[in-house]
């Protein structure tokens, strides 16, 4: 089953990693000040996550794919992996659309 992991940084801040259920990593927070900030920012993931127009896909200078996940604000909540596809990067979306919702989060900041 998907899940949320909820981490440090080595500045004290906050982040988490939204995993698949085959372990790999599909949506990487922005960093937080605080724990609440970081469970906030899992909670609008879900909410978010079910509306394709959150979504901003995007080309790096690389070439690669890769999305970016937003709250009603505006605000960016995540960003994906990058992808040599674009066909890749839309599994991505449709994985973090799929799983999001009914993730469990696990705390790994004790």
């Amino acid at each position: 089953m998907a899940k949320f992991e909820m981490t440090k940084t080595s500045n004290g801040m906050f982040k988490f990693n939204l995993k698949a259920s085959n372990g790999q990593v599909i949506l990487t927070s922005e960093t937080y000040k605080d724990k609440t900030g970081a469970k906030n920012g899992i909670d609008s993931v879900k909410k978010n996550a079910v509306d394709d127009a959150r979504f901003e896909r995007k080309t790096a200078k690389n070439g690669q794919s890769y999305f970016v996940l937003k709250a009603s604000n505006g605000q960016v909540i995540g960003q994906s992996e990058m992808y040599a596809s674009t066909s890749g990067m839309e599994n991505g979306i449709a994985s973090v659309k799929k799983n999001a919702v009914e993730a469990d989060v696990v705390d790994l900041t004790a």
